[in-house]
């Protein structure tokens, strides 16, 4: 079942360096996002403003994100990496130091979270392009279903230790701690020796987007791939964003039951990263995906029609497992299907129709939802995301 490429990519010191310098930073990152919504929600009681913040992380990554490509396409990438992480610091540190002193307002929270978005506009791209550059073509599978496994697993860590510093030394302790732990990854990065592919040109900025754009829109593979993930981004994912409505209203386990099904849905992400990081590679990635895809449209469905607790905590667990497979898979394949000159600007389009487009999906699901109901507006979701993987099915088997 698994490979001799198991977990090849730490093999690689470079790679390895940068994952550590993650984990840490991304522990950080997923304690200050509990802080912060748990500072909106004391500042103001409404779910609205904690719409409005979330939105506000969120938007500058569908605003700025294919710019993000053509930066990372252009300049070295760790030197790109170590300007976006210092520049992290600033959000987190003003963020604490205002709420240290109590004089933090609800608009200078959604300010920090737009800037801090800003910056992740530039990074997510250079650094999803760095890890194939970091270990070759060969592993970039296993290093991005390491990278995920680092995600989930910080996801599952930092909100544990958030709740414990919130709770014995204050809120801005969450936020001083997120700011030191970029600090961890800047030091692996000054410590890599790989600095990453410059690419000299002299197209303006305008000509490299649309060379970008139209070489995806070329690779028909490619092509059909990132409107899948457009569609699934749109429709599929925003279901998290309903979950606090079946704890309460469906399931009636208030809180606590939320909590666990959100931890249901990050244990299933996890459990995908370390079967992909086992397996080394996966063969056939088209069909992988396409049964992925059954993975995350089948079960939500059944989702939307369970009226059982621990049943739905079971199916989380197997969308999150859908959803992981999917994607990392999918980020691989476009970055082995990606000439090095253009691989920064392929995945700022990953990036774009991935985390981009989540402000506008959860509008939607958000919006749907309280016309009809979250149980059917995510049975719809799921009905749609199904006759879309029937189709990708089959236009990979007619060729």
């Amino acid at each position: 079942m698994f490979s001799k490429k198991s977990f090849s990519s730490l093999k690689v010191r470079d790679f390895r360096l940068f994952w550590f310098g993650q984990l840490i930073s991304l522990s950080g990152t997923w304690m200050q996002s509990v802080a912060q919504s748990w500072l909106v929600y004391e500042l103001t009681r409404s779910p609205f403003y904690l719409g409005l913040v979330a939105a506000s992380g969120t938007l500058p990554i569908l605003l700025f994100t294919l710019a993000g490509g053509i930066v990372a396409d252009r300049f070295r990438k760790r030197n790109l990496l170590l300007v976006t992480q210092a520049l992290s610091i600033i959000p987190a540190l003003l963020l604490g130091l205002l709420t240290d002193f109590n004089i933090i307002k609800v608009w200078q929270v959604a300010v920090l979270a737009g800037i801090l978005g800003t910056i992740n506009a530039f990074d997510i791209p250079a650094r999803q392009s760095f890890m194939s550059e970091l270990v070759g073509k060969d592993n970039i599978t296993n290093a991005i279903a390491l990278n995920s496994a680092a995600f989930h697993g910080a996801r599952m860590i930092g909100p544990v230790f958030a709740g414990i510093a919130i709770a014995r030394i204050g809120l801005p302790a969450c936020f001083y701690l997120n700011a030191i732990s970029f600090i961890a990854v800047i030091i692996a990065l000054s410590m890599i020796k790989t600095m990453g592919e410059k690419h000299e040109t002299t197209e303006s900025v305008t000509k490299s987007f649309f060379e970008g754009l139209q070489f995806i829109k070329k690779q028909s593979d490619i092509f059909r791939l990132v409107i899948m993930i457009t569609i699934f981004s749109l429709i599929a994912m925003p279901f998290i964003t309903l979950l606090p409505v079946f704890a309460g209203e469906i399931f009636s386990k208030g809180a606590e039951g939320f909590g666990l099904l959100v931890g249901a849905t990050g244990a299933g992400a996890l459990s995908a990263a370390l079967f992909l990081a086992f397996k080394g590679d996966i063969g056939n990635k088209t069909e992988f995906m396409a049964f992925s895809a059954f993975c995350i449209s089948i079960p939500l469905l059944l989702f939307s029609l369970s009226k059982n607790f621990h049943f739905s905590a079971f199916i989380l667990y197997l969308i999150g497992f859908g959803l992981v497979s999917f994607l990392a898979t999918a980020n691989s394949f476009i970055q082995l299907s990606s000439p090095d000159n253009l691989r920064g600007r392929a995945m700022s389009v990953y990036t774009f129709v991935f985390l981009g487009t989540a402000p506008l999906g959860n509008a939607l699901i958000g919006t749907v939802a309280d016309l009809i109901g979250a149980p059917l507006a995510i049975n719809i979701s799921a009905i749609i995301c199904i006759i879309v993987a029937v189709v990708y099915c089959m236009k990979i088997c007619r060729k």
